[in-house]
């Protein structure tokens, strides 16, 4: 199964925490692909530092519960606390897409349910994966975000693939 998973940081040595995170997923299935790093402008609570986002595409056979576990558990190894909703985070991992399944559980939502709304998500995604299809809204990753309105203020592109390999 594909997957896209996003992911944030806001707190602490930023680019080795995802970078940390990316290697972490090499675990659970083959890396297909990996965004340019992003930093943007954080959304609800605006009163923190700016997130550095980006985005993995894998091949896994794990079954979405046992792959949110393992999104947990690299969260919680990089410190993560859940203060309040929107909170300062070292490690945020998000399962945006799983193939083009549609997952309601109390657990569980995918489509990730406000991805369609958020350039720090669909910048990446489109980078990687233009042509993925949201299996709610049946539009392309590409069109999504070409619907977001003054979808370039907030974010920049502040490295390419180079920060994989940094430090």
């Amino acid at each position: 199964m594909i997957v896209a998973i996003g992911l944030g940081s806001n707190l602490g040595d930023r680019r080795k925490l995802l970078r940390d995170a990316v290697r972490g997923l090499d675990a659970v299935g083959e890396r297909l692909s990996v965004s340019s790093l992003y930093e943007t402008e954080p959304v609800g609570f605006r009163e923190q530092p700016w997130f550095l986002n980006a985005v993995v595409l894998l091949e896994t056979n794990s079954d979405p519960m046992s792959l949110m576990q393992v999104l947990s558990a690299l969260e919680r190894r990089a410190g993560r606390e859940r203060s309040f909703p929107n909170a300062p985070r070292t490690l945020d991992l998000d399962l945006l897409l799983y193939g083009e399944d549609v997952i309601e559980t109390p657990q569980l939502v995918v489509p990730h349910p406000r991805m369609h709304d958020r350039a720090f998500v669909l910048v990446p995604l489109a980078e990687v994966a233009p042509n993925l299809v949201h299996p709610r809204s049946g539009k392309t990753i590409r069109e999504l975000l070409d619907r977001l309105e003054d979808w370039s203020s907030g974010i920049r592109r502040i490295a390419g693939l180079e920060w994989l390999t940094e430090g």
